[in-house]
């Protein structure tokens, strides 16, 4: 028995240290990626954040040291290899627009976009969670085809566009709910309540739940119907229990696994949906700022917002891989083997 747990151990620990040095890879290649993006963009720096006509007023020296600053003629791997030194020692950098320390700005943002996402994240998988069971215990009924429907339509309907369209109906037309930005205009930072933070926040937040459970209620549904399907699920029936002992005895545990994985997975699209939605209802969060440093060519904080943003979506699939093994340890064995 001991020698099984000592096995178990270290099997994990394999486990745990081949994904975390694969997430290391990922990072460092997403960084290489995104620095040859933004090295192969057609923007200039300087006339985009200086402007042609001010720059046909400057001295020669002026524009020198101008392109010093914003990195102008530089060679791209002197340039990355220059950063990725800094980035390594905890050091992102300078924003070139903020003129701020990149960490500093991503801070601010990230806060303001967590909040939003957070909240997106866990209504979109509560509901979809419930509404794939739903479905998936009523096959071919009136509420199966409801919720099957309103799935399939709003996994292909555009984030911006729902967004727009919530904006419309709750800001302009009924007026409950503020149209943009994360606190009311003219507040001073001391007097922004935790309530209104969570009443601008509503609207984007619903924004992206809604696109998010279609997935979660799809693939949630194909499961519970595997599991209502299933030899165990005929007998229990067969011996007269109730829909909600039959999915709390026999269904959840079949099918909270793979939304585990899901939901985890998703937040991915949560962090893609969040740069349009913030847009759409001036939300200061990154994915905002990632708009703004993208057309203004600012490469240490485009580049620190793509690392830390792929930090979050590896992360979150890291921990799935992870619960995953912990649920159902015959994942981590099969995959050894």
């Amino acid at each position: 028995m001991h020698f099984e747990r000592t096995k178990d151990l270290k099997g994990n620990c394999l486990f745990i240290g081949k994904n975390l040095i694969r997430m290391i890879l990922l990072l460092v290649a997403v960084s290489i990626v995104a620095f040859a993006l933004i090295s192969a963009s057609p923007i200039d720096p300087l006339q985009a954040n200086v402007g042609q006509a001010a720059l046909g007023s400057m001295s020669q020296e002026q524009i020198a040291k101008l392109q010093e600053y914003w990195g102008v003629g530089q060679p791209p791997v002197e340039r990355y290899l220059s950063w990725a030194k800094d980035f390594v020692r905890g050091d992102m950098g300078t924003s070139l627009l903020y003129r701020q320390s990149v960490a500093d700005v991503i801070g601010v943002k990230l806060g303001n976009s967590l909040f939003l996402m957070i909240m997106a994240w866990v209504i979109s998988g509560v509901l979809g969670f419930f509404l794939g069971v739903v479905a998936g215990m009523n096959r071919g009924k009136a509420v199966d085809k409801i919720i099957k429907g309103y799935s399939l339509i709003v996994a292909s309907t555009p984030a911006f566009w729902l967004a727009l369209v919530l904006l419309m109906i709750f800001g302009v037309w009924l007026k409950v709910l503020p149209i943009g930005l994360s606190v009311p205009i003219g507040v001073e930072a001391s007097g922004v309540t935790f309530l209104d933070r969570i009443q601008h926040a509503i609207l984007p937040a619903v924004t992206l739940s809604i696109t998010g459970i279609s997935n979660i209620a799809l693939h949630t549904r194909e499961k519970m119907i595997d599991v209502c399907e299933s030899d165990y699920v005929l007998f229990a029936r067969a011996r007269g229990e109730s829909n909600f002992s039959i999915f709390r005895h026999h269904g959840f545990r079949n099918v909270i696994l793979p939304a585990i994985t899901l939901q985890f997975a998703a937040i991915s699209e949560i962090f893609g949906g969040s740069v349009l939605v913030e847009q759409v209802f001036s939300y200061p969060g990154l994915g905002q700022a990632a708009v703004t440093a993208g057309l203004g060519s600012d490469v240490p904080l485009l580049m620190g917002i793509a690392v830390i943003s792929a930090l979050f979506v590896f992360g979150g699939n890291f921990i799935a891989n992870v619960l995953y093994t912990v649920i159902d340890p015959r994942i981590r064995k099969g995959g050894r083997k």
